[in-house]
C-alpha cells in the first residue's frame, strides 16, 4: 500500500518517517517537545520565572541533535505553529530548533504552558524549599500548594491541559509543536489517559524528547512518548531530570 493510500489519498509521511498527518480531517498532531537540560536542573534549582536561567552546554547539544534529526527526516516541516512556555530554558530549546520546525518562525511564548508555577519558592535550591515548605504530598493531597503563591498539582495539571488543548484547538487538521516541561507533558497524560485525576506519574521524560497526541474535540490519542532517539549514538547525554527539577 502506498503512503497516500494509508492515509485515504492525503500526501503519506517520508519512508521511516512518522505520519505528519492528523488520523481525521478535525484532529490537531501535537507534538509537545521538553526542553534541554537546563542550568537549573543541574544546579538543583527551583527553576521558575526567577530561578531559570536558560539551557546549559549539554542542552544546547541535546537540542542541536534535535534539530539535525528534525532537518533529515521532516518530520516536523509540516508545523502550522511553534509554541513554547515563557521560561528560557524552554524559549532557547525552540529558538534552536524552530529552523526545523514548519516555516522556521519564532515560538509564540505562552505561559500557560510552563512549568508547575512555585510561587515564593521560585530561585531557592531544593534543599533550603525543603527546610522551608517540607516536602509536598501531591499525591496524598493534590490540592496542597507547592509554596505560598504557588499551584497546587491538580491546579497544575488544569492549567497546563487548558493551554494545550486551546493549541489543539487554534489548529484543527494540522500540525502545533510545543517545547514544555516534564510536568506539562506529564499533565497531558494525567489528562487524556484513562487515570485518575491527579495522579503523580514521576515519569523520567528525557530533554529534547517528543511526544506526540492526535487530538480530536472527542479524545486525545497517545501516538509516542519520550522519543529520544537523535540522543542515541550522537554522544549527546539524554540527561533525565526529576519531576522537581523538570
Amino acid at each position: 500500500m502506498s503512503s497516500s493510500e494509508a492515509t485515504g489519498g492525503r500526501p503519506g509521511p517520508p519512508a521511516g518517517v512518522r505520519s505528519v498527518v492528523p488520523a481525521t480531517e478535525d484532529a490537531t498532531r501535537v507534538v509537545l517537545v521538553r526542553h534541554g537540560e537546563a542550568t537549573c536542573n543541574v544546579a538543583g534549582v527551583v527553576g521558575g520565572h526567577l530561578g531559570c536561567s536558560g539551557l546549559t552546554d549539554v542542552g544546547r547539544r541535546q537540542a542541536g541533535a534535535l534539530r539535525a534529526r528534525l532537518a533529515a527526516t521532516g518530520e516536523l516541516g509540516g508545523a502550522a505553529a511553534l509554541y513554547a512556555s515563557v521560561l528560557p530554558r524552554a524559549l532557547e530549546t525552540a529558538a534552536v530548533i524552530a529552523a526545523a520546525v514548519g516555516e522556521g518562525t519564532p515560538a509564540t511564548a505562552d505561559c500557560g504552558l510552563c512549568e508547575l508555577h512555585p510561587g515564593e519558592a521560585d530561585g531557592l535550591d531544593w534543599d533550603e524549599f525543603r527546610r522551608r515548605y517540607g516536602e509536598p504530598d501531591f499525591v496524598g493531597d493534590p490540592d496542597t500548594l507547592v509554596a505560598p503563591g504557588g499551584e497546587s498539582w491538580r491546579g497544575f495539571v488544569a492549567r497546563a491541559t487548558e493551554a494545550l488543548a486551546a493549541v489543539a484547538a487554534a489548529h484543527r487538521g494540522r500540525l502545533a509543536v510545543v517545547v514544555c516541561h516534564a510536568g506539562v507533558i506529564e499533565a497531558s497524560l494525567v489528562r487524556h489517559l484513562p487515570l485518575a485525576p491527579a495522579t503523580r506519574l514521576r515519569l523520567a521524560t528525557e530533554h529534547t524528547s517528543l511526544t506526540e497526541w492526535d487530538a480530536s474535540e472527542a479524545t486525545w490519542r497517545l501516538l509516542r512518548y519520550n522519543d529520544a532517539a537523535h540522543l542515541r549514538g550522537a554522544q549527546v547525554p539524554a540527561g533525565p531530570g526529576t519531576a522537581q527539577q523538570a
